[in-house]
């Protein structure tokens, strides 16, 4: 009889079949805080009891932006070096951006973060990648060992955005968002652009986009 549905796709589902998916990487020393950021951006809260991250563990978290739906998939390794060894190449395998983490409290996890850059350039990531440095724990100003003037010209070195956040205070967490929806715009910015420079980015340079925002000593994204 009739009332079946006509042959053909289901409008509701295009949007999903045409969801692009773009892989996040975190990487930095064990204990500065990387599960916690991927925590906060996926699932909007602070894990109340963190154990350390065996092999490696992604979330994923589907956004919105003009019109599109983009899967971001955030990837968190294991800071341990004995899992690390058996799992660095996938890690780094089809990488659409990575974050960098340090714990402002903690200079050893800052000075190691030319270690893993390097280890991030012998996996052949390429200079297109978009590369962002986050200082976490801001939350406890009294213990901060690396101040913000530091990690900037660190940052301005390696062509990277920097932002200082918390992942634990709720107060932050729009700041962790910042984090990844500023990679996310850029993904999609450079996906849509026939024309890039030489390093990857849009023809058009943002002079600003790797500086603080002086007022509010937060990340300003250039999206």
């Amino acid at each position: 009889g009739g009332g079946g549905r006509p042959p053909g796709p289901d409008p509701a589902l295009e949007p999903y079949v045409q969801t692009r998916i773009f892989k996040i990487i975190v990487i930095g020393d064990s204990n500065v805080g990387k599960t916690c950021l991927t925590f906060r951006f996926c699932g909007g809260t602070f894990p109340g009891k963190t154990e350390a991250t065996i092999g490696v563990d992604f979330r994923e978290k589907t956004v919105e932006i003009e019109g599109e739906r983009i899967k971001v998939q955030v990837w968190d390794t294991a800071g341990q070096e004995r899992f690390r060894k058996s799992m660095v190449e996938h890690y780094y395998r089809n990488v659409h951006a990575v974050v960098f983490v340090y714990d402002v409290t903690k200079m050893s996890s800052f000075t190691n973060l030319k270690t893993w850059i390097e280890e991030c350039n012998g996996h052949a990531v390429p200079p297109l990648v978009p590369r962002v440095l986050v200082g976490n724990k801001c939350d406890l100003k009294d213990l901060i060992q690396v101040p913000s003037s530091l990690a900037l010209k660190f940052a301005d070195a390696h062509n990277m955005l920097l932002f200082e956040t918390s992942a634990k205070d709720p107060q932050e967490s729009q700041n962790v968002d910042a984090i990844f929806m500023c990679l996310v715009c850029r993904l999609k910015a450079q996906r849509s652009l026939p024309c890039r420079d030489t390093e990857g980015w849009p023809a058009q340079p943002q002079p600003h986009s790797r500086r603080l925002d002086e007022a509010s000593g937060k990340g300003s994204c250039p999206c």
